[in-house]
This record gives structure tokens, C-alpha cells and sequence, in this order.
């Protein structure tokens, strides 16, 4: 019986132990888009629609990289200025008033991004522009541009390859800054970039196989072009729908099988091997562990007690002090009032025995009273005369 007890107890510490890992304290998001000019509209429209949902969900400006190489709200040829829409409706602004790009135009490049996973920055690198995570930090990554078989094109200029992603994610386990990654990429064989990932606990996801393209949803006629990629439109219609708030139940399984051929025209992928817990852990997560920002607070309670006790030690102190305080308060009080009084008055300690002497009102007497009335009465007949006189001048 005794065996089994310490067996039970430790088996159940060691669920505690695995529970616990698994539990995250902080979420990032990354969202990149690759693609620039005009007829790429609809890239710059899907990464700001899953930047929305994310803010939507609680992840602060402050934990979310945004990468945006161009800038389709100020494009010459745009029919709304200042605004990116994703759908024809127009009814919600992606752009907005409230958007904070972190890397912009030029700045979106293959080593950029690499650098910012690995966190292999200068010194004089600003914190916005850097991904502050740990290895109890939860990050979605998405990814949408122009690809092909394991690569995914960045402004027509370069590329990367799904080995450079692959040990950029694995440097980044190496150097424990992630819990877990969501990956998600929209792009023509989207699913080649995640098929060379080796590092744990990561669910990867795409728009569609080998050789499959990833289509438009539809065009707005007044934009004049496409405006979201059919992947993400029905993420988004998923997540708009069913995922309300933090508080939301929803597993990244459930999301996973909403995936329908017919409505984005291509086979999206999931990746779920990765996972120690294989696909039932994978599936179990919530969309909020990596859309929203959920956090759990570790408590450290190793040093209450040395706490406790230096808390003590200054509430004495605090105590010893105000009383010194006061018994000098006493002592200058007694000074000032010996150093005041005058010779032979009563002392110090039998004042407080004694009544205070309190002047009272003068009374009126009637001579006075009848004076004042007189001259009262003169300065009165005095104006009188004075307006009579007035008048008679006019006439």
C-alpha cells in the first residue's frame, strides 16, 4: 500500500509538472506580408485582417511584429485613400486610425525577418521592432505573399526557403524563445514551407499542397482588384463567427476541420507531428493560446518568509521612528512655551487647568446712540437738499 501511494504521488506530480509546462504567460503574434505594388492588394488586406482579429482578442500593439512592404492606403491608384479593405462591402477599415507597422517598405527583407525570430539584433535596435519572447511565450506566425515549392517570395527581390524557416524556428527552441508557434502561411504550395520543420511543439498549416495555387476570394470593382485570399477569408469568417472573445472555447481542431475544399479550391494542410502530444494534444489547443492573449501568473513564493520578515523588521522600525518623532515634538513644544511666558505666570504644565479670559462686545450706549442718529439724520436732509438744488438748476 505504501508503494502504491508513493507511486500515485509521484505520477501526479509528474502530470503537474507536464501541465504546468505546457501553460504559457505571454502571446506574440508575427504577421508578415511579402508582396508589394498595387495588384498584390489583397496580401496587405489579409495580413491586417488576422492583425485586427489578434487585437480584437487582447494581444496588445506592444506583442504584435507587423511587416508591411508597401503601402496600399496611400497608393495613387487607391479609390479610398487612406483605407484597405477585405471585403467588397466596405465595411470595416483595416487601416484605420489605430495601426502600428513595425517594419515597413524596404525594411521587410529575408534577413529581417530571420533576425527577428532569432532575436540576433544590434543594441540599438528599438524595442518595437523586436520579438521579446521566452520560452513560456506562445507566437502565431503568418505568413501570405507569393510562393512556390518550399520557397515564399519577399517583394520579387528574394526569397526564403523552408530550410532557412526550419532552422530559424529551431534556433529559436535552442535558445528557448517560444512555448509553442502556431504557423500559419497563404501562398501557392504554401504547404511545402512547413514540411521541413524539426523543432517541438509547433502546429504548422496552409493554404495548399504541391502544385495547387492559393486563389483570390473575390474583387472589388471599385478598388479595381482582388481584395482577400480565399484561406484567409474563411479563417477570418471562423474566427469572426465563432470566436466572440477571450473566453471562447473553440479549438484549434475545430477551426482545422472547417477547412472545406469547395470553398477555398485547394487542399489546406495541417501539420501535427511535431507536437509531443501528437494530434489529440495538437487539436485540443485553444485558438485563444495563440490568437488571444490568455495568460497564466506564475507565483514565485521561494522567498515569503525572508519577505515577511524583513516587512516585520521595517514596521518596528517605522514604530520606533514615529515615537522618537513625537517625544522631540514634546520636548520643542515645552521649550516654546517656557521660553514665552512671562515671569511669575502660572507653569507650563497648569495652564491647561486654567479658563481662558474671553474679551467680550463693547455695549451701545444711548448717548452715543442718539449722536449717531443725529448725524444720520443731517447727511440724510443734506443729500435732499442737495437734489432739490439739482433739479431747480435744469429748469
Amino acid at each position: 500500500m505504501k508503494w502504491d501511494t508513493g507511486l500515485q504521488a509521484v505520477l501526479a506530480s509528474l502530470l503537474f509538472a507536464a501541465t504546468a509546462l505546457s501553460e504559457h504567460t505571454s502571446n506574440w503574434a508575427v504577421l508578415v506580408c511579402t508582396s508589394r505594388f498595387w495588384f498584390n492588394y489583397r496580401h496587405l488586406a489579409n495580413v491586417l485582417s488576422i492583425y485586427r482579429t489578434v487585437k480584437r482578442l487582447g494581444i496588445p500593439d506592444s506583442q504584435i511584429i507587423l511587416m508591411l512592404p508597401d503601402d496600399m492606403a496611400c497608393n495613387p491608384r487607391n479609390a479610398f485613400p487612406g483605407t484597405v479593405y477585405s471585403n467588397s462591402d466596405r465595411a470595416v477599415d483595416l487601416y484605420g486610425d489605430n495601426i502600428e507597422v513595425d517594419y515597413r517598405g524596404y525594411e521587410v527583407t529575408v534577413e529581417n525577418f530571420i533576425r527577428l525570430l532569432t532575436d540576433r539584433v544590434g543594441e540599438e535596435m528599438p524595442r518595437s521592432k523586436r520579438l521579446l519572447t521566452d520560452e513560456r511565450s506562445n507566437i502565431l506566425v503568418y505568413m501570405t505573399g507569393h510562393g512556390g515549392n518550399e520557397f515564399l517570395k519577399f517583394q520579387d527581390a528574394e526569397e526564403i526557403g523552408a530550410f532557412d524557416l526550419a532552422h530559424a524556428f529551431e534556433q529559436m527552441w535552442e535558445k528557448k524563445r517560444y512555448n509553442e508557434i502556431l504557423f500559419m502561411i497563404d501562398t501557392c504550395q504554401a504547404n511545402t514551407m512547413y514540411s521541413r520543420l524539426y523543432s517541438p511543439n509547433i502546429i504548422a498549416t496552409g493554404s495548399s499542397e504541391l502544385d495547387e495555387s492559393s486563389y483570390s476570394h473575390h474583387a472589388d470593382n471599385d478598388v479595381g482588384v482582388a481584395v482577400i485570399d480565399r484561406y484567409t477569408y474563411y479563417n477570418l469568417e471562423f474566427l469572426e463567427s465563432q470566436v466572440r472573445d477571450m473566453n471562447s472555447q473553440k479549438t484549434v481542431g475545430e477551426l482545422f476541420d472547417s477547412y472545406d475544399f469547395d470553398k477555398i479550391h485547394s487542399n489546406a494542410g495541417v501539420r501535427y507531428d511535431l507536437f509531443p502530444e501528437g494530434a489529440a494534444g495538437a487539436r485540443s489547443r485553444l485558438i485563444t493560446d495563440f490568437f488571444g492573449n490568455i495568460q497564466k501568473v506564475e507565483v514565485d513564493r521561494a522567498q515569503d518568509q525572508v519577505l515577511e520578515e524583513d516587512l516585520v523588521g521595517l514596521s518596528k522600525t517605522i514604530a520606533l521612528l514615529r515615537a522618537k518623532e513625537a517625544e522631540q515634538l514634546a520636548a520643542r513644544r515645552a521649550n516654546d512655551s517656557a521660553a514665552s511666558a512671562p515671569a511669575g505666570s502660572v507653569p507650563t504644565n497648569d495652564v491647561a487647568g486654567i479658563a481662558r479670559k474671553v474679551q467680550g462686545a463693547t455695549a451701545l450706549t444711548t448717548e452715543n446712540w442718539f449722536t449717531r442718529k443725529a448725524v444720520g439724520a443731517t447727511a440724510l436732509v443734506g443729500c435732499v437738499a442737495l437734489w432739490g438744488l439739482g433739479a431747480i438748476l435744469e429748469k
